[in-house]
């Protein structure tokens, strides 16, 4: 099973509270949601969401057993501010978004997500809505396909796989993972080290399909907005990418004072709506490290509504 990665971390710095209301916008096996449920207790109320219809399913059977009000919904955390409304949940105490994909999805043939199995070239997170990663593939513009390879995977040979994508697809469609993997290693000229030469691509591929930075933009602001003061907001990411968006997001929100040249200082950002909570993301130790490989990448970063009026500390 997935492993929740910084579990330990995310509970210390989430500070969940009995009787408290949470949400978790990416479910997956619900192991920081068990967590939060038994931390919160009979009074507790927890909403989870997922893209993934059996993510859904096996975070219902893990659940099943916890006290309190469980609320588990199909759709984008982009959209939890409509989510959390239908559900009757106005304002919350926490919100954990665990950004990325999940190691069933990595580890299942026929989501398309890893270059370890040959499978049909999907990736939606989401198997039931919008375009695969194939559909990308054979009708994106060679341009087009450049700039995601650039800029969702800062691939350095973006415009000669995007040439190679667009004279092999001129033979045939191109539908598999390992297809896919052949055409990129060939076009970025052939393994050198122990990092498959199309992972940089893969990656860009999924964020494009999934619009993962979007949303992550759009669930950043809907997370903040349903906040109580003293409620908090904690975000784990895998990649740069991701981690730069969350962390600009947060110190926007947080604000600070900076020194002119010519004397004085003037407040950079927006009128402080949170407080950071760490400066630095927190990282996975060892011993985590050494049970999960997988997170090695991981970063979290946690903020804390602040009341309005508080003013510029």
């Amino acid at each position: 099973m997935h492993r929740s990665v910084l579990i330990e971390e995310v509970m210390e710095l989430l500070a969940v509270t009995p009787g408290g209301t949470y949400i978790d916008g990416t479910l997956g096996n619900a192991g920081h949601s068990l967590r939060i449920l038994r931390e919160a207790g009979p009074e507790g109320r927890l909403l989870g969401i997922d893209r993934d219809q059996e993510a859904l399913g096996r975070a219902r059977e893990r659940l099943a057993d916890c006290e309190g009000t469980l609320h588990l919904k199909h759709g984008d955390f982009a959209d939890m501010a409509d989510i959390a409304r239908k559900a009757g949940i106005e304002q919350v105490d926490g919100v954990l978004l665990d950004i990325g994909v999940s190691s069933d999805q990595l580890d299942e043939p026929g989501r398309g997500f890893s270059l370890m199995h040959d499978g049909p070239l999907d990736m939606r997170m989401d198997p039931t809505a919008g375009q695969t990663a194939a559909d990308l593939v054979n009708n994106l513009s060679e341009q087009d396909l450049q700039g995601i390879f650039r800029e969702y995977g800062e691939e350095r040979h973006a415009r000669r796989i995007a040439g190679a994508i667009v004279r092999s697809r001129a033979d045939s469609p191109i539908t598999g993972t390992a297809q896919f993997a052949e055409i990129v290693e060939h076009a970025a000229g052939g393994r050198r080290g122990r990092i498959h030469p199309a992972t940089r691509v893969f990656q860009a591929l999924r964020i494009a399909v999934n619009d993962e930075l979007g949303s992550l933009r759009r669930g950043l602001e809907a997370g903040l907005n349903l906040l109580v003061p003293g409620g908090r907001m904690g975000v784990i990411s895998f990649h740069s990418l991701e981690d730069r968006i969350v962390k600009r997001f947060f110190v926007s929100h947080a604000g600070r004072w900076e020194s002119l040249a010519a004397g004085g200082e003037e407040w950079v950002g927006e009128e402080p709506r949170v407080r950071l909570l760490n400066k630095k993301p927190i990282t996975a130790g060892d011993a985590e490290l050494s049970e999960n490989p997988r997170s090695r990448s991981a970063k979290f970063r946690v903020v804390e509504r602040i009341k309005p009026g508080i003013g510029r500390g």
